[in-house]
């Protein structure tokens, strides 16, 4: 079998298993592996589609819910920001911009979503502040985990390139 899918396999199988046990709030690599993937598959559609099956595969574990399109539709933004690190991918400044970018795309759509449903917040600007306030303590979570996870998945990468000479030349689609 390719590399390439072993790894996306692997990132899948850890999201997953980080999504249904327990865990804090807003604490999982799904932000992580999907700018890593977007920074490190050559195929734009693999890297969208790593994300979304692990983020599908877990809600069929946790529960399915209203907010599903929209937090898809963020992993996958969050993916197509990771291409924007290909070229940067191992600069530690670039991969740390990156995951402060998408742990700040998740809490702000993740949120104007939760207040566009109404069912948590009315739908004025008074709910829409009282909504975004009432998120911070996640957004710690958020950012916290996809800093830790993006340099774990970036930094493992790395070393293993540096001790594969195969992998070098990053997940291509001929391996």
């Amino acid at each position: 079998m390719k590399a390439r899918f072993w790894l996306a396999l692997l990132l899948v199988i850890v999201g997953v298993v980080y999504r249904v046990v327990p865990h804090p709030w807003n604490f999982a690599p799904v932000g992580a592996i999907a700018l890593f993937a977007g920074a490190t598959f050559e195929r734009r559609w693999t890297a969208v589609v790593i994300p979304l099956v692990t983020m599908f595969i877990g809600d069929l574990f946790v529960g399915l819910h209203a907010l599903m399109p929209l937090l898809y539709a963020t992993y996958a933004l969050i993916a197509v920001l990771g291409m924007l690190l290909r070229e940067r991918r191992t600069s530690p400044v670039a991969i740390g911009g990156g995951a402060l970018a998408s742990a700040t795309i998740f809490f702000v759509l993740s949120n104007f979503g939760m207040w566009a449903l109404g069912m948590y917040y009315p739908r004025t600007w008074d709910g829409l502040v009282t909504c975004f306030v009432n998120a911070i303590p996640y957004f710690g979570n958020t950012l916290a985990s996809d800093l830790i996870f993006s340099a774990c998945l970036f930094g493992l990468f790395h070393v293993g390139q540096t001790l594969l000479p195969a992998a070098r030349a990053g997940v291509s689609e001929s391996q």
